[in-house]
């Protein structure tokens, strides 16, 4: 009797902090059925050993900020089945991707006393940008047990489920008293995906959008409620250029109060 191959899952680095990589290993117990269900064929963050491809599954961390990660991430997609981003650096440029608002030669050379040794693009921007992507997981960093379940509906053939719904869904449900309606407190929540397990909601502090977008985000009556409970135009544009920066909802409500 032949004995089936287990898939090759791949873990890719490209711009980042390599927290949502972290999360993969931070679920102890879960990965080891993680282990013993594929073959981990390349993931430097745990090991040195490296089997060719093609790979039945890609996780992609990180944003394209260099030339060379331009041409790394379509070598990558060639030899991969299914290919997933996974954080806010990699399903919308994440933090880094503030630089595409401003000169970034004039920040190369100020911060680096040789700046003719930086090799960098003027964009941080999101892996889909660059190829096709099969799924997307939100977070800075993503939400672990949502990583397991992308990565058993893959290997099981259904679609993974992922809730679409918005941050102030979570809260409901958790019991957190909404922080606008009591406090005053700005919060993204109502146009950020839920993910986080009600994290700063649930400590009285206003969400802040790590999520990215949800479906459906009315990002402009949030702005307007924003002004409205007194937070000036500068701040606001503020509060929508964070984790998600370059996610399209957030950026044209941010540029919205240039």
């Amino acid at each position: 009797m032949a004995v089936q191959k287990k898939p090759k899952l791949a873990v890719w680095k490209f711009s980042s902090c390599d927290g949502c990589q972290l999360q993969l290993l931070s679920c102890e117990d879960e990965l080891l059925q993680v282990a013993g269900a594929v073959d981990i064929a390349y993931f430097l963050e745990a090991t040195r050993a490296e089997l060719p491809g093609p790979y039945d599954v890609s996780l992609v961390e990180g944003s394209v900020t260099t030339p060379e990660e331009a041409e790394r991430i379509r070598k990558v997609r060639k030899q991969t089945k299914f290919l997933i981003t996974i954080g806010a650096c990699a399903t919308a440029g994440g933090i880094q991707a503030l630089k595409n608002y401003k000169d970034v030669d004039g920040f190369i050379n100020t911060v680096y006393p040789h700046p003719e040794y930086i090799e960098t693009l003027a964009t941080s921007t999101a892996i889909r940008d660059h190829v096709d992507v099969d799924f997307e997981l939100r977070g800075c960093p993503i939400n672990k047990l949502q990583l397991l379940e992308a990565i058993n509906a893959l290997l099981n053939g259904r679609k993974p489920n992922i809730p679409p719904y918005a941050q102030c869904v979570e809260c409901k449900r958790a019991g957190s008293v909404c922080v606008m309606v009591a406090n005053g407190t700005p919060c993204l929540g109502p146009v950020t995906q839920a993910g986080c397990g009600n994290l700063c909601p649930s400590f009285t502090r206003g969400c802040y959008g790590c999520f990215g977008p949800n479906d459906t985000p009315n990002t402009a009556a949030l702005g307007k409620q924003f002004a409205d409970m007194g937070m000036d135009e500068r701040s606001i544009k503020h509060f929508f250029r964070s984790f998600n920066a370059n996610a399209s909802a957030f950026r044209k409500e941010s540029e919205a109060h240039e």
